[in-house]
């Protein structure tokens, strides 16, 4: 049987960026949403831990695109045309992870 954190977890990683994609640009939201879901590639970072998946471990601040200077650089992101929804994508991306650090 699923967890409810795991449910909440790939829930927002997946289904509610296609909210967010929407409600950015209804016209465009499935090109919106692949862009939201490729900053899922930030969890690319994990790669550099041991061990690469821990269930206990918070990646906020632990893992270099998770830390509190790139979370500093995405807000930067946020307020350039060019790059905001991958901004948002990021920002988004890190919420999640935080809501999962305190979900038991």
């Amino acid at each position: 049987m699923l967890s409810l954190k795991f449910c909440i977890h790939y829930g927002l990683h997946f289904l509610f960026p296609g909210l967010i994609a929407y409600v950015y640009n209804p016209k465009k939201w499935k090109r919106n949403w692949l862009i939201l879901i490729s900053t899922m590639l930030i969890d690319l970072d994990h790669l550099l831990a041991s061990p690469i998946f821990d269930p206990n471990r918070c990646s906020i601040g632990f893992h270099p695109l998770h830390s509190y200077i790139a979370i500093f650089v995405y807000i930067i992101l946020l307020f350039y045309k060019k790059t905001n929804l991958i901004a948002i994508g990021f920002l988004f991306h890190l919420f999640t992870d935080f809501v999962d650090c305190y979900l038991k």
